[in-house]
C-alpha cells in the first residue's frame, strides 16, 4: 500500500512539506494555516478530483472554512477551540495553492480509494502533529520580583508574550486595566484580531469621549482610525509597547494629528493605574497588579481561543 512519501512518483509527503515551509511567516506556522491544511485535504477525501468553482467560492474562500470548520477539526481529533473560522485572506490565498500544488487532486483520484484514503491518512496526520504541538503549549508563567516597579512587571508581561501575542495580551492587558479602573462603565471585551474585518467600531475601547486604540505594531490605518476620531469630536488615545511609541508618533506626524493624539507605551498607561489605584485603595502594588491579570484572564477566555495566553503571576 503506498504511502504519501511513495505514490508511484507522486510525493504527497513533499508537496506538503514544501507548501508548509511556504506558508511560514516568520518561524511560525499559523493556526489559520493548518486549520485551512485540513480544509483542503478533507474536500479530497470526499472526491477527487475537485474543480476549482466546487471548492472556492467567487469571493475566493474556500468552502468548509467557516461553518463546516468545527466538524472537520474534530473529525481529526482536533477541538473546535483551536480556531472558530478562517479568518485571514493569506489563508484562503494559502489553500488554493494547496489545491493547486496537488493539481486540485487529479493524482489522487487515479488511486484505489483504500491507497488515497492512506495517502490523506499520512498528510492529515502530519497537520495534527502540528495543531497538537499548539495546543500543549504552557500558559505565560511569569516570575515577577515585587521589589521592582510595576512598569517594569509590565514590561516584563508585554515583552514576554511578543512571541506569541501579535497584540492579543496588549489589547486585553488593556481593557482589563479600563474595567478595574472604571468599575461603573461597560468595558467591550472584542477578540482582539476582530479589527482585521470590517466594523464599525471607532475603537478598541470608548469611554465617554476618550476612544483607546491598542496596536502592537502601529500603522497609518490605525492613525487614519484615530483621524476619524477627532473629526466627530473624540479624543483618541494610541496605546503601544514602549519600543514602538516613536515609530507612531511619526506616523502620527505624517498625518497631521500629531499633537492632537494622544501616544503613550502600554506599560507605562497601565504602570501609572497600579500605583493611582493602590494608592487611592491603600493597597500594595502587586495585588492591584493580580487583581487586573485575573480580570484580564477572564476577558482572554470569554473571546479568544488560544487560552495559552493567560497569565499566571509568580
Amino acid at each position: 500500500m503506498p504511502r504519501a512519501s511513495d505514490s508511484g512518483g507522486f510525493d504527497a509527503a513533499h508537496i506538503l512539506g514544501e507548501w508548509l515551509k511556504s506558508c511560514r511567516r516568520g518561524t511560525n506556522i499559523s493556526r489559520n494555516t493548518i486549520a485551512i491544511g485540513l480544509v483542503v485535504l478533507h474536500h479530497f477525501r470526499k472526491q477527487v478530483p475537485v474543480s476549482r468553482d466546487e471548492v472556492v467560492s467567487q469571493g475566493g474562500e474556500v468552502k468548509g472554512a467557516r461553518s463546516g470548520l468545527g466538524n472537520i477539526l474534530e473529525a481529526y481529533g482536533i477541538p473546535r477551540t483551536y480556531l472558530k473560522e478562517v479568518t485571514t485572506r493569506q489563508a484562503h490565498q494559502d489553500a488554493q495553492h494547496l489545491f493547486e500544488a496537488f493539481r486540485w487532486g487529479a493524482p489522487l483520484a487515479a488511486l484505489s480509494k483504500e491507497d488515497k484514503d492512506a495517502i490523506l491518512d499520512d498528510l492529515v496526520a502530519v497537520l495534527v502533529t502540528e495543531a497538537s504541538r499548539w495546543l500543549r503549549r504552557q500558559n505565560l508563567k511569569l516570575p515577577l520580583d515585587r521589589r521592582q516597579a510595576p512598569s517594569t512587571w509590565v514590561q516584563t508581561i508585554v515583552q514576554s508574550a511578543k512571541s506569541r501575542s501579535s497584540g492579543v495580551v496588549e489589547q486585553h492587558l488593556v481593557g482589563a486595566k479600563l474595567e478595574r479602573r472604571f468599575k461603573d462603565k461597560q468595558v467591550p471585551n472584542h477578540p482582539a484580531h476582530a479589527a482585521d474585518k470590517q466594523t464599525a467600531r471607532e475603537g478598541d475601547f470608548s469611554i465617554r469621549a476618550l476612544v483607546y486604540h491598542v496596536t502592537a505594531t502601529p500603522s497609518r490605518d490605525v492613525i487614519q482610525k484615530c483621524a476619524s476620531n477627532l473629526t466627530v469630536g473624540k479624543h483618541p488615545i494610541l496605546l503601544v509597547p514602549g519600543e514602538q511609541v516613536y515609530r507612531a508618533i511619526a506616523l502620527a506626524q505624517d498625518e497631521g494629528i500629531d499633537a492632537q493624539v494622544s501616544v503613550m507605551s502600554i506599560e507605562n498607561f497601565v504602570a501609572l493605574n497600579i500605583i493611582e489605584l493602590a494608592t487611592e485603595e491603600e493597597t500594595d502594588f502587586f495585588t492591584v497588579l493580580q487583581e487586573i491579570i485575573e480580570i484580564y484572564n477572564r476577558r482572554l477566555s470569554e473571546v479568544e481561543t488560544d487560552l495559552s495566553l493567560q497569565i499566571e503571576l509568580h
